[in-house]
């Protein structure tokens, strides 16, 4: 990135430089033709170059301003000073042009110059041309490649110079002609040239002014805000777009965009979400981007995800959620975790607060049962001395493997082991089904099985047993 960043700098201000030089070598034929010709269309030309030189030094300026990297007072970069650079040389051009018009109207009906057209004047003309048309190539080249407002500018003018050109040699070859032909009239065809070339200056003028006074007052680029906003909003996970700001400095764009999530996202789904709008900005336009998540219920949101919205919300963890329809009456159950450490009033409070959040999604009778259960946190050890229970072990698998007679869910069960860990004894195995029974009837199996092995031996605690697809094994 750091090197990407190096080489633009670097090309950006190779051009800017050539520029400067070139605006310098061509001040200097003009002002000689000037003195050689005294055409007003020459001398609109010389200043208009001399405007370039001035302009070229500002672009130079800023281009290596701007690539300066963000500070504590300029915290979204220096990317301005090329807009506001590009303003001043929109400024310069526009007093160009009305210099040249007063200059011509002058001319016309209040005090004729004799112009004295030359070959040679025309020949200066035609390499003013071709330097000119070199130069625009290379900085419209750069400027689309960095998106460099201050080098499009830049190369504008010398865009203008070059139709200018023409019409000021045009301009003189009627002139002349006028003179050889004995066609007075045609005297004021410079005149007319240093017109025509002050309108080609009014109007690339205006058009580029008005571009960089939109970036100077963050004018957001026409339809980007609308393809961002399309785009983010055909992602997964993305509700709905609800805004969308773009602002540009220089050749950066700034990003604002504020999505909306279901509200039971986590916040490391939400995270994830947000690096891949960002991600996918950055493949329309490379920019800065910020992403803002809004919780939001999803169209059609289930009951028992707005449930876990409700205890997410309060900061409260649930598992085990069922629901019962019965005689218009919703009966809805579900499991609590609280820190193990409060008392029964203060988790009875918290399930209360709960309950009262779960009754205001609905306006039905419903009545809720809430099992209130330590949130786990301490990390058991096992009993000194006691190690894994190996015989018993053995007899648990012995005894599971009797039972796929009995469920025809169950294939087999391996890895049982068996440990005595503060004076209880707790047994896990993992036991292999048919991986394409619902997890619903897996889930009422594995109770099951837990429950007939705390029958067989009524000395453990807790039985955890583990789940798995038999076609993985």
């Amino acid at each position: 990135m750091a090197a990407r960043q190096n080489q633009e700098a670097r090309e950006k201000r190779r051009a800017a430089l050539l520029s400067v030089g070139s605006a310098v070598l061509l001040v200097s034929l003009k002002a000689f033709l000037v003195l050689r010709t005294g055409s007003l269309g020459v001398l609109s030309e010389a200043l208009h170059s001399g405007l370039d030189l001035l302009a070229a030094v500002i672009t130079f300026l800023s281009v290596r301003v701007s690539d300066e990297p963000a500070d504590e007072r300029h915290p979204y970069g220096h990317g301005k000073f090329e807009n506001f650079s590009a303003f001043v040389e929109t400024a310069l051009l526009l007093l160009t042009a009305l210099y040249i018009i007063y200059e011509a109207f002058d001319r016309l009906f209040f005090h004729s110059v004799h112009i004295q057209p030359s070959v040679t004047a025309i020949l200066v003309l035609l390499v003013a041309l071709a330097i000119d048309m070199t130069r625009a190539r290379a900085l419209k080249h750069v400027a689309q490649k960095y998106s460099s407002d201050a080098l499009e500018a830049d190369a504008l003018h010398f865009s203008t110079d070059v139709w200018s050109t023409i019409v000021v040699i045009s301009g003189i070859g009627l002139v002349w002609a006028g003179e050889t032909w004995n066609l007075p009239w045609l005297a004021y065809a410079d005149a007319l040239a240093g017109l025509a070339v002050a309108a080609i200056i009014l109007w690339v003028g205006s058009q580029l002014g008005k571009r960089t006074l939109d970036a100077l007052l963050d004018v957001a680029p026409k339809g980007l805000q609308q393809e961002i906003a399309m785009a983010v909003g055909r992602m997964d996970g993305v509700l709905d777009v609800d805004r969308v700001r773009v602002r540009r400095a220089g050749s950066r764009h700034f990003v604002d965009a504020t999505v909306s999530v279901a509200r039971t996202a986590s916040l490391e789904q939400v995270h994830a979400l947000s690096d891949a709008i960002e991600k996918r900005i950055g493949e329309i336009v490379p920019s800065d981007v910020m992403v803002h998540a809004e919780p939001r219920a999803p169209q059609g949101e289930h009951l028992f995800e707005a449930i876990r919205a409700v205890a997410q919300r309060k900061g409260l963890a649930i598992h085990d959620v069922t629901a019962l329809q019965h005689a218009g009456q919703l009966f809805i159950e579900l499991h609590l975790e609280v820190d193990e450490n409060l008392s029964l009033r203060d988790a009875h409070r918290q399930a209360t607060e709960l309950e009262e959040g779960i009754l205001k999604l609905r306006d039905g009778s419903t009545d809720v049962t809430i099992h209130i259960e330590p949130l786990g946190r301490h990390i058991a050890t096992p009993d000194a001395g006691a190690g894994e229970m190996k015989q018993l072990s053995r007899a648990i698998e012995d005894f599971l493997n009797t039972l796929p007679s009995e469920f025809d869910e169950l294939v087999n069960c391996h890895d049982v082991r068996v440990r005595q860990v503060e004076h209880h004894i707790l047994a896990s195995c993992h036991c292999t089904m048919r991986g394409a029974l619902p997890i619903t009837q897996v889930h009422d199996v594995t109770a099951a099985l837990e429950d007939r092995v705390k029958e067989k031996f009524p000395q453990i605690y807790r039985v955890t047993i583990h789940p798995e697809p038999v076609e993985e094994k």
